[in-house]
């Protein structure tokens, strides 16, 4: 995660003023509470919610039950990316585990900013990689790792996990029983 931050960081010091001036025009810092939806099933993601500070998560309901396919931490950027990409209805939810800072960006401004500044295609194309590549680290962890390897692996990249989030949300990430992770939390 820190060398995709690392290349994004890069990539911006070599903006022009003008193009840092208007990422900072349409970025429009907010802050939600724990709790608070930034996404509903159903509705079409509009937004980007670069996370400042603060937990959030993104699930679906299967069988009324929440089925959760992400955490987002700082520096991560928070969209249902189907929904985003396509303009259409999401299947999933996002909302806060914690308070939340977020960088928003709504996607008409950011598809308008990069029809006049060209080198913001370039980060566009820079964080559709990382996705993607996150994507592919998932479905590899989820297929060659155990659970407690999956477990271990997520406290290494938030070890303050436990603090903010709910076991039944970690186990539900992992994909595992709530039984499941306590006994692999007993053993570590």
């Amino acid at each position: 995660m820190v060398e995709h931050i690392k290349k994004i960081e890069k990539l911006i010091t070599s903006f022009d003023k003008a193009t840092i001036d208007l990422l900072n025009k349409i970025e429009v810092i907010k802050h939600f509470k724990k709790g608070d939806i930034l996404l509903n099933e159903g509705y079409i993601c509009k937004n980007s919610y670069h996370i400042i500070s603060g937990i959030a998560r993104k699930y679906y309901l299967k069988e009324g039950k929440e089925v959760i396919t992400d955490f987002f931490f700082a520096d991560d950027i928070a969209v249902a990316f189907n929904s985003y990409t396509f303009q259409q209805p999401s299947n999933e939810f996002i909302d806060c585990i914690t308070d939340v800072e977020v960088k928003v960006t709504q996607k008409k401004d950011w598809e308008k900013a990069k029809v006049n500044f060209p080198k913001l295609i370039k980060l566009d194309l820079l964080l559709t990689e990382i996705h993607a590549a996150a994507l592919e680290e998932d479905m590899h962890d989820l297929r060659l790792l155990n659970a407690t390897e999956r477990y271990q692996k997520l406290l290494s990249i938030a070890p303050d996990l436990l603090k903010h989030i709910k076991l039944q949300h970690i186990a539900s990430y992992l994909n595992i029983s709530l039984e499941t992770l306590s006994r692999i939390r007993a053993k570590i």
